[in-house]
């Protein structure tokens, strides 16, 4: 087990991950060199910038000095692949790209010409998490390396008097290609009211002590790191997460904000119970969580251990989080995932645009006042498609109770949700309908009582042709990042389409038997 270290840090503000310990000044002095060395890569107000580096102080400083520049930032999923890097870095108009070693060299062939790159070393702490072997952190020659491209350059003083760049956050997309989210900047009382927000949802308060659990390019990672550190506390970046490492790390720098995936809370249930008993938790605050359906036993088991200071929220890029409750409405409320606060609004609409009672089902719209407006890159009638009576919609399906509490019980875009991460089922099958022999596929989530889903895919073979299920894992493998190879995959006689010739997913879920046609 890896103990991230000394508890020298606990009462002082900045980011650290294992032994390393970088301040808010520090931080403030080395974003100033980065907003430097994209100036003189000619990286100003409205150009962007991507960022495919993993949990480190550096991501922070990076974002900071976009901001001091005017430049927009784009994360990266450091999962993702050579084409899927490259739609995102050309649908974005990336200017530069900090990348991690590692990460760069599974990628370096698929990178449009134009982009200027910075190479990031990895921290030890990063190469002990992943086991990233020594081939893989050899810098590519002709690159900068980041840490000695820093070092060039004296602070710049902040072209533009924000401390948070614009940030473009893709989300899901009909077409198996995610959406580029791009917000406006705050007026100054929506930065004001924001924060508010921010404070209320993750209940960080001045000198608190936060740990982040899930990547930095996940927009709920994010704002937690930079509300910990704008009220002036401490953030501990988790490499990758470990259930009894995090325990430890709670005891060991009296975590009091915590911020989780349902998954994360099934693997900390499947701790011994001595190894569970063993660690001090009664420091914790505040155990946010979100990102995947949570099991009610789940649930119930992680506030009976913890105690009441479970919350839990629901929101979207394009929304910013609108529901919220706490272990004793949760409780109260079984199965719900909040609801609206500080303003909020939710709506349920039916397939005519009318407004549901409570205990309809229909189409989710959701509004934060606080939040500004958004666009979506280069879709601009998906943007107002997205739009009713001023609420916006990201697909999902659900109702409210008598007493506003919103449930979810489906995602109109088929968006898979495992372990907190959404997957696109569009993108897979257009992978898997290359291979040859394939004849048709379809691929949905099925529950899963670990990652909240797990991908499947049905597979309808051409005639005489024989495949294994690993023949088709295999092929995904090769093509896409490792989350989205299917757990399951099954062969059958035929796929359930309608008259339009879309699959009719609900039907593929129900495959269950003989009697579906399922053949192996």
């Amino acid at each position: 087990m890896n103990k991230l270290g000394g508890a020298a840090h606990e009462d002082r503000t900045g980011v650290l991950i294992g032994e390393r310990f970088v301040s808010s000044t520090d931080l403030g002095e080395r974003a100033a060199r980065v907003a430097a060395g994209l100036h003189s890569m000619g990286v100003g107000t409205g150009d962007v910038i991507a960022i495919y580096v993993r949990n480190t102080p550096a991501v922070v400083e990076m974002s900071m000095g976009a901001a001091r520049v005017g430049a927009t930032v784009v994360p990266l999923n450091t999962a993702w692949l050579g084409s899927e890097v490259r739609y995102v870095l050309e649908d974005s108009r990336a200017k530069v790209l900090f990348a991690q070693t590692d990460l760069l060299s599974g990628i370096v062939n698929d990178l449009p010409d134009r982009l200027k790159i910075v190479v990031q070393k990895p921290l030890a702490e990063v190469v002990n998490a992943f086991q990233i072997p020594d081939k893989a952190l050899v810098v590519p020659e002709n690159y900068d390396v980041y840490e000695d491209w820093l070092s060039r350059f004296t602070p710049l003083q902040s072209v533009k008097p924000s401390i948070q760049a614009p940030t473009i956050f893709y989300t899901s997309g009909t077409t198996g290609k995610p959406k580029g989210v791009l917000r406006q900047l705050p007026t100054r009382e929506q930065s004001v009211d924001r924060l508010k927000n921010l404070q209320t949802v993750y209940g960080i308060e001045d000198g608190a002590r936060s740990l982040i659990t899930t990547p930095l390019y996940h927009v709920f990672a994010s704002a937690y790191a930079q509300t910990t550190l704008a009220k002036h506390g401490l953030v501990v970046l988790l490499p990758r997460f470990d259930a009894e490492t995090l325990l430890s790390i709670v005891e060991e720098h009296r975590i009091t904000n915590l911020q989780l995936v349902p998954t994360m809370f099934v693997r900390l249930l499947r701790l011994p119970q001595e190894v569970r008993e063993r660690y001090d938790v009664s420091s914790l605050r505040h155990v946010l969580h979100t990102g995947a359906p949570c099991a009610p036993d789940v649930k119930r088991a992680m506030i009976a251990w913890w105690g009441p200071v479970i919350w839990e929220m629901f929101g979207t890029s394009e929304t910013g989080v609108c529901v919220l409750c706490n272990s004793e409405e949760w409780l109260s409320h079984p199965g719900t995932v909040g609801r609206p606060f500080l303003g909020s609004r939710v709506g349920i609409y039916g397939p005519n645009g009318d407004v549901m009672k409570p205990g309809a089902i229909g189409d989710v719209y959701m509004r934060m006042p606080s939040m500004p407006d958004f666009t979506y890159i280069g879709r601009q009638a998906d943007r107002d498609a997205a739009e009713r009576d001023g609420l916006i919609t990201a697909g999902d399906v659900g109702y409210l109770d008598e007493d506003g509490y919103l449930y979810l019980s489906d995602r109109r875009a088929d968006i898979v949700i495992s372990g907190g991460t959404n997957i696109y089922p569009a993108e897979i099958e257009h992978v898997i309908a290359d291979k040859a022999g394939v004849a048709d596929v379809a691929v949905v989530g099925l529950p899963d009582p670990e990652y909240g889903e797990r991908l499947a895919a049905f597979v309808k073979c051409e005639t005489g042709v024989v495949l294994s299920k690993e023949d088709v894992r295999a092929h995904v493998r090769g093509r896409l990042a490792g989350y989205k190879v299917p757990k399951d995959v099954f062969f059958v006689k035929n796929l359930p389409r309608d008259d339009a010739g879309k699959i009719i997913r609900r039907k593929v879920r129900d495959f269950s038997g003989p009697s579906q046609e399922i053949i192996s």
